[in-house]
């Protein structure tokens, strides 16, 4: 499998100009969402490489990141003459570098392409690593392919077009990303301040953040042992993000990771005795700031349908990473169907239902 160059940058045109210098393609495309074109796309538009380059727009949001907006991407690049020296761009969050990742991947059997997360979540998550894909029949990323970006161009400056709901967001990838690595790390996070953000010194939180998870994918690209610590807080909380689209009460992805986390901070308490001061000092964090996403006790057996088709599950069995203590990864876990309900219950009792 190819490996992918992570940069983080404080002048991404200068950057990106670099790296287009190194190789020429028969043609560019930039691959934007209607919020990404407006707000992100001016930042590269001084680029000369990229004077010739066509876009292509697609409607914002993760509901959009579906069989048919991968078409409309499949149907433009076909018929403006891409060929398989073409180049993709994605800029944008996560919905657009996993939608791009896979259109690249996919068209004429591949073709290169460069991911520009423009928000935090798509730089801590969706853009590094490899992973591609689309939502299908309701299920978060159903499909897909592992197949990494030839580069990943991270610039802290774009972040600062995100409201503090969207910061929120890609922050608890990092809350993950520290408690998968150390105490260390685990306390830099916890003191970063999200009432007064200091980018330069994000900049120094997100350079180890992304170095976590390539070391973790370097060891392990195709997610058969220790790759599967970045899911933790996953299986629950996809569940969670899939069912608020289901009930039209739709979260962000980190919010709904944050309140998974929760739950499987519980389960890793009850199952491999994850401290209980350090499960309350997270939760109370991830209440304070993301507030409550409501569910009742009616609502689980459909949570616990959704978790039976999350894709690290093997057989019949639902899969979790949990946690011994702070970067101590027990992966390979599983819960009874009674002991996620309890997770449940003690997610409604953290936030307050």
């Amino acid at each position: 499998m190819s490996t992918q160059k992570v940069i983080i940058s404080s002048d991404c045109a200068a950057d990106l100009t670099s790296i287009l210098q190194q190789t020429t393609y028969s043609s560019i495309y930039i691959l934007t969402d209607t919020v990404t074109k407006e707000l992100c796309l001016p930042q590269l538009q001084g680029i000369n490489l990229l004077s010739s380059a066509k876009t292509v727009e697609v409607k914002a949001g993760d509901a959009n990141k579906n069989i048919a907006t991968l078409t409309d991407i499949w149907q433009t690049l076909t018929e403006t003459g891409a060929t398989r020296k073409s180049l993709l761009i994605n800029l944008g969050g996560g919905m657009i570098t996993d939608l791009g990742g896979f259109a690249a991947s996919t068209f004429k059997r591949g073709i290169d392409y460069i991911n520009i997360p423009t928000t935090l979540l798509g730089a801590i998550d969706a853009a590094v690593g490899g992973k591609t894909g689309i939502n299908f029949l309701g299920f978060k990323n159903e499909i897909g392919v592992i197949n990494p970006a030839g580069y990943v161009l991270i610039d802290a400056n774009f972040f600062k077009t995100l409201d503090h709901a969207n910061f929120l967001s890609g922050y608890a990838e990092m809350l993950k990303h520290a408690l998968i690595y150390s105490e260390e790390e685990l306390k830099k996070t916890l003191d970063f301040d999200l009432s007064n953000i200091d980018y330069d010194a994000l900049r120094s939180l997100l350079t180890t953040s992304v170095m976590i998870k390539e070391v973790i994918v370097e060891k392990d690209p195709t997610e058969q042992n220790i790759r599967k610590s970045l899911n933790f807080g996953h299986t629950i909380g996809h569940a969670f993000e899939s069912f608020s689209y289901e009930v039209e009460r739709p979260i962000l992805h980190g919010y709904a990771i944050a309140f998974g986390m929760i739950c499987e901070l519980y389960l890793s308490h009850r199952k491999v005795h994850f401290p209980k001061e350090k499960l309350q000092q997270i939760c109370q964090l991830i209440v304070d700031n993301y507030g409550r996403f409501e569910i009742t006790c009616k609502d689980y057996p459909r949570l616990y349908e959704l978790m039976q088709h999350d894709k690290k599950n093997d057989s019949a069995a639902i899969n979790f990473t949990l946690l011994g203590t702070v970067g101590d990864i027990k992966i390979n876990q599983t819960a009874t169907e009674k002991e996620i309900f309890e997770a449940l219950d003690f997610y409604r009792d953290v936030v307050g239902f």
